[in-house]
């Protein structure tokens, strides 16, 4: 956790980093069956694409962290200054995605639903992340 995150509970905080890592794990696993069912090309997509996803999550959270902690600031007193890095973070992330997929796909001739396919592994991660929620709930 950053320094200046906004607080959150440890339930929140755990999720969080299942979800990282299920990201990634799960978007290098599909890459592996990329590998031995389409071509390395598919695979080198589909693992570019989970660490794309995998980014974004950290850099979305970065900068939601930031704007909460503004938010929620004490009216009159002093403002806390957030870094313009974070803020190009969130806003650069597709940017980043964008320019990744461009030289993927067209300079480097890999197929674009690969790309693609990597990018859904944040999804996939925090659909597995809700089914252990649900299955492991306390009651």
């Amino acid at each position: 956790m950053e320094p200046d995150a906004a607080p959150r509970s440890s339930f929140a905080l755990r999720a969080e980093r299942r979800i990282a890592w299920l990201t990634l794990v799960l978007g290098f696993a599909a890459a592996g069956v990329a590998v031995l069912a389409f071509s390395p090309a598919a695979g080198a997509g589909l693992a570019a694409g989970a660490l794309l996803a995998w980014m974004n999550f950290r850099w979305l959270r970065q900068g939601v962290d930031a704007l909460a902690q503004v938010a929620t600031a004490p009216a009159g007193g002093e403002r806390p200054r957030i870094s313009t890095w974070v803020y190009a973070k969130l806003f650069g992330r597709y940017v980043l995605i964008g320019v990744v997929f461009y030289v993927m796909v067209f300079r480097l001739s890999v197929p674009a639903w690969s790309i693609l396919a990597g990018l859904l592994a944040l999804g996939a991660a925090a659909m597995v992340e809700s089914l252990y929620e649900v299955l492991h709930r306390k009651a």
